[in-house]
């Protein structure tokens, strides 16, 4: 007998698609979720050989220098005195296309750094912002499927993005932000950087908190108008990869100033939104921004591909001082990023040039596709051992924190997918709302279903009346009562 029950890839049926499976409501992630692991696993390896997702990229070196002490806060050696100076790398990347595809397209840009710390490497693995369209990893592969190409046409398919924003309301945050002015920056210099997730900070004390950053441009923030952005793409596709690399040779070396917004970690259990959810932002008034360092891009790579091409990041690159949250959309990045690097580039991708750690690299770890270094050599490779190989450093461990509950797919107990959006769509003046909504029309005019259209205004009704109702007219149709 046919059915349409969703199965897994070897035919089970799936009883969730929406919600990873974890421990107690806020997580952390199951490894026992297979359906999980199978979906991102799967997505990886969905490409060859360009990445999956920010395949069209730029990078420079760089580095930062600390300017305020925040040691009471992180144990961090990068960030252990006032004046300390950390080489780095950064890629600024477009999301959804392909390598050949144009820089001033509408699109979040990617913003990823490497600081190559004394400790190991440490990634910040962003977005130019804050927030982002879902908040659990096991939609991530369907999301991406709406941005890229339709299998049958292989032309973009505005339907199927506006029917998978309109079926998930918690898109509308980030929708807004990309529909707005800011989601064509004008250069890669003229725009800021979030780490978007909840990390943890922890002391040489086992003191935790947890934090968030913000990359703020010295350059000040420019936006390109959609008329300009189409006449570049069509002229130089590469306009923001040329803007970076002659600015830099130029000697005019981009700068962003980094802060942090810091949350004690009782405040999560009675904060007004999840402190966890990547799709909401902390109120700056309730958490101000603290100043952390200063990121300086001063040198072109001499080889794109040894250096852009090849250099991966991962939220999972951590180093002591900083740990994870239980925030589900992070958890499923840990896995996914490190799983795509071995899939793209290789199992002994960390040991290529541009990723390397600048602290000397000591595990068990061998063998593999292109092992070009010495594999470890006659040393002992396996552990524990008797012969005085590398062992664990306890106080190096990841700080703890407590989890409860039932193993079980579920969603974020906070469903309040509109507060914020309102707000943003209200801190806009009317000649940046009768743009965002003009670009919002534009986009949704193609979509084949009007069900879809209607789905889509309701939500920004609820977000803001005026906002629906100015969209809905763009489109020709009736306002939600």
């Amino acid at each position: 007998m046919s059915s349409n029950k969703l199965t897994t890839s070897w035919g089970a049926p799936v009883g969730d698609n929406q919600n990873s499976m974890t421990a107690g409501d806020r997580g952390p992630a199951l490894i026992q979720d297979v359906h999980l692991l199978e979906k991102l696993a799967h997505f990886n390896r969905e490409r060859v050989p360009e990445r999956v997702v920010h395949a069209k990229g730029a990078g420079a070196h760089g580095y930062f220098e600390v300017t305020n002490d925040v040691t009471k806060y992180t144990k961090a050696a990068f960030l252990s005195e006032v004046g300390k100076r950390t080489p780095l790398f950064i890629r600024f990347s477009t999301v959804a296309g392909e390598l050949g595809s144009s820089d001033t397209v509408r699109d979040p840009r990617g913003f990823a750094v490497k600081f190559y710390t004394e400790e190991g490497n440490y990634d910040i693995v962003g977005n130019n912002t804050p927030v982002f369209f879902i908040r659990d990893a096991i939609k991530f592969p369907d999301f991406i499927h709406t941005q890229k190409r339709d299998p049958r046409t292989h032309l973009k398919n505005p339907t199927a993005v506006w029917d998978f924003w309109s079926l998930s309301p918690e898109s509308l945050h980030q929708v807004t932000i990309l529909m707005s002015d800011r989601g064509i920056p004008a250069t890669l210099r003229h725009m800021h950087g979030f780490g978007s997730h909840t990390f943890k900070w922890t002391n040489d004390k086992g003191e935790g908190v947890w934090i968030k950053y913000h990359f703020k441009t010295e350059q000040g923030v420019k936006n390109l108008d959609v008329n300009t952005a189409a006449k570049i793409a069509g002229e130089n596709p590469d306009y923001h990869t040329e803007d970076l690399f002659n600015a830099i040779e130029n000697g005019d070396f981009p700068a962003w100033k980094l802060y942090v917004q810091i949350m004690p970690l009782e405040d999560a259990n009675t904060y007004r939104f999840d402190p966890f959810d990547v799709t909401k932002v902390w109120s700056q008034k309730d958490y101000p921004l603290i100043e952390v360092g200063r990121m300086v891009l001063n040198r072109n790579p001499e080889n794109y591909f040894a250096e852009v091409e090849q250099a991966t990041f991962s939220p999972g690159t951590l180093v002591p001082g900083v740990d994870v949250s239980p925030d589900k959309m992070l958890q499923g990045r840990l896995f996914a990023y490190h799983d795509a690097h071995r899939y793209r580039v290789g199992a002994n991708h960390q040991a290529l040039p541009i990723n390397r750690s600048r602290n000397e690299v000591k595990n068990y770890q061998r063998d593999g596709q292109m092992r070009f270094d010495d594999n470890g050599g006659r040393s002992v490779y396996y552990e524990p051992n008797s012969f005085g190989g590398p062992k664990e450093s306890p106080e190096d461990k990841q700080a703890a924190y407590p989890v409860s509950g039932f193993a079980d797919s579920v969603s974020y107990n906070h469903h309040d997918h509109y507060t914020q959006a309102g707000d943003l769509y209200r801190l806009m003046s009317e000649e940046e709302r009768a743009r965002l909504v003009a670009n919002i029309v534009s986009a949704m005019k193609p979509v084949e279903k009007e069900e879809i259209k209607l789905r889509q205004i309701g939500h920004f009704y609820k977000a803001d009346p005026e906002y629906g109702r100015r969209v809905a007219e763009g489109l020709g149709l009736p306002s939600p009562k």
